[in-house]
């Protein structure tokens, strides 16, 4: 294990949890434990990937849980988090060695030079939401370095211009004015901050929390807190201009490393008849759970419930 800084402060997790490692000349906050845990000889490291928006933090149920058996890691992606926010840069604008691409690449990229560097052997990988993407992204670039990938409501990206066949007219139509709009900082900065309030994040969070279970004030402020860092906006911007990235479909027709699906039936933004195409056409995914009455973050909604799914899963991919 590569030796490693600890990060200044509390929070969520124990401060001896959380470190920090450098990547490209950028800041990676991540958390970790289980490393020293008796019983988890032989047993692979989990990588938790959070979602667009969300952070490590996100994993404040799980990785305490997980990490009795196993060494279980959550990482900050860039722009994200604790993590750096440097500025974005779109298709088209010009390199000036400080803003990056913001996309499914970059933050697979993060996460495969996480996986070697940082860990160093073997993982499984746990990712909501987009973090499922770049779960199955970075999957791709380490090969057998990754056993097994757990996506957890995997994002569909349904306004990817390869999907767009399947907007309504209006969408279908609009499309062109849409892009020219969002490249714009004046207009995607207002649009950051007006999200980035409590009360919206509260009502988003009530659609994401079907339940309500988990949907606590410690929820709102560990996703409010980075949003309102500076930087913050930069991955917003990159992220609502990716409309040719990677969709989840193309790398599960590519992989050969088992793969498995936990879904919310009430996600409101991810449909779970599209996880179940999945199921059925591809041979990577070996199965699919669907978690009735939790929504799009059943892993916070409903911990209690999908930590012992997870370790059901996790051990098998310990299995040579």
């Amino acid at each position: 294990m590569p030796s490693i800084s600890t990060a200044s402060g509390g929070g969520i997790f124990p401060a001896d949890w959380l470190n920090t490692w450098t990547w490209q000349g950028q800041t990676v906050s991540y958390a970790v434990s289980g490393l020293a845990t008796p019983d988890g000889a032989g047993l692979l490291p989990v990588l938790l990937i959070h979602g667009f928006g969300a952070c490590k933090e996100h994993w404040r149920h799980n990785l305490p849980s997980l990490a009795v058996h196993r060494p279980v890691f959550a990482i900050d992606l860039i722009g994200f988090g604790a993590s750096s926010k440097p500025p974005s840069r779109l298709e088209g604008e010009p390199d000036d060695g400080l803003a990056l691409l913001y996309g499914i690449d970059l933050w697979a990229d993060q996460v495969a030079a996480f996986v070697r560097e940082v860990i160093g052997t073997p993982v499984q990988l746990v990712g909501n939401s987009i973090g499922g993407v770049v779960a199955l992204s970075a999957a791709v670039r380490l090969g057998d370095d990754v056993r097994q990938v757990l996506l957890i409501d995997c994002a569909q990206r349904s306004l990817d211009d390869r999907r767009l066949s399947e907007q309504p007219p209006l969408g279908r139509i609009g499309r062109p004015l849409l892009k020219r709009l969002v490249r714009q900082r004046w207009l995607t900065g207002r649009l950051f901050r007006w999200l980035a309030r409590p009360g919206v994040i509260r009502r988003v969070l009530g659609m994401a929390y079907p339940s309500g279970n988990g949907l606590d004030e410690e929820l709102v402020q560990l996703l409010l807190s980075p949003a309102r860092s500076p930087g913050a906006d930069e991955s917003f911007r990159g992220f609502i201009n990716l409309f040719r990235d990677r969709l989840a479909p193309d790398m599960l027709a590519e992989l050969t490393t088992p793969v498995r699906l936990l879904w919310g039936a009430a996600d409101p933004w991810e449909p779970v008849a599209e996880a179940r195409r999945w199921a059925e056409t591809f041979a990577a995914v070996r199965e699919l759970r669907i978690l009735p009455g939790l929504g799009h973050c059943p892993h916070d909604e409903n911990p209690s419930l999908v930590n012992p799914q997870l370790e059901e899963w996790l051990a098998l991919g310990d299995q040579p």
